[in-house]
């Protein structure tokens, strides 16, 4: 018997592509960053310019200043003041590791003891912030006072012998020396780095912590190889916080220092309102600003994190 088969069915045209519907919206996102953008070209990146082209102009307030290039403004801003700026990463870099070595404990103990308490705890610590800067650093003039009870403990517990053999402070005396500036720093910029450091220790998982216990490791074992690698996000963070502000800080030198403490800032802050010589002023700031950006790009490169908080 032959059996007949059927030939298939002839196949259906292919239909065409369809092109997907373009999605609405797509261009929400840039339209909410527009004015964040425009925020940060008007009041950042065209004063930056025009500092630029000041720090490169010759001239006098009376008669008016001309773009001419003179770069060598930028040569003699660095040789005239180089001290200035060395001081100012001194003092700022021992701000730092004074507010690193006080706030870490703190953080750690709102972070994983403060109980109940951590919210009365945290508003202790931005209790600063609710004054004015100024009213803060004045304050450290009463604090510090040459007849006030700081100053005679110190005396009474021969500190001052110490600070005085070290170049901090001038015979019986705090103000006007640099252990008074960096005390005045410390205090101001202490928040800056409690809030990282307690925030990136928050993020610490507990279990980690018992993990650690049940492999017999040792409280300070456990701190050691657990808790100080997870927080330090947290650390760079705060250094760096703590560390750029006060290294262009003026108001803790002025009111708290003398002549022979002035910061860098002090010197751009004459320039600008006193001497008038903007190009000068202009050319200092630009060099604090290459400073300090080659000095956190370095230290972000070897702190070995890239997750900051």
């Amino acid at each position: 018997m032959s059996t007949l088969t059927e030939a298939p069915p002839p196949l259906a045209p292919a239909e065409p592509e369809q092109k997907p519907a373009r999605k609405r919206g797509r261009f929400t996102p840039y339209w909410l960053l527009l004015p964040g953008i425009l925020w940060l070209v008007v009041f950042f990146a065209l004063p930056m310019i025009y500092q630029a082209s000041t720090s490169v102009q010759q001239g006098s307030l009376e008669q008016g200043y001309k773009v001419t290039w003179h770069f060598a403004t930028y040569w003699h801003a660095l040789t005239e003041y180089w001290p200035q700026f060395l001081r100012s990463v001194f003092y700022a870099a021992a701000a730092t590791l004074l507010c690193l070595v006080l706030g870490y404990p703190l953080a750690y103990l709102i972070a994983f003891r403060a109980g109940r308490w951590k919210n009365l705890i945290m508003i202790l610590v931005i209790a600063p912030f609710f004054t004015s800067f100024l009213i803060r650093t004045l304050a450290w003039k009463t604090i510090l006072a040459d007849n006030g009870p700081v100053v005679h403990t110190l005396n009474s517990l021969h500190v001052l012998d110490l600070t005085d053999w070290l170049g901090w402070t001038a015979g019986d005396r705090v103000l006007a020396t640099p252990l008074a500036v960096v005390c005045g720093l410390t205090y101001n910029f202490l928040p800056f780095m409690i809030l990282p450091l307690y925030t990136s220790l928050e993020r610490i998982d507990g279990r980690l912590h018992e993990a650690a216990g049940d492999l017999y490791a040792k409280p300070w074992t456990t701190f050691r190889k657990v808790t100080f690698p997870l927080s330090m996000p947290g650390v760079v963070s705060g250094t760096l916080l703590t560390f750029i502000p006060a290294a262009g800080d003026y108001v803790n030198a002025e009111l708290l220092g003398s002549t022979d403490t002035r910061m860098i800032g002090n010197v751009i802050q004459t320039q600008f309102l006193r001497i008038l010589d903007y190009p000068t002023a202009a050319a200092l700031s630009f060099i604090l600003m290459a400073a300090i950006l080659a000095m956190v790009t370095l230290y972000i490169r070897r702190s070995g994190t890239e997750d900051l908080v």
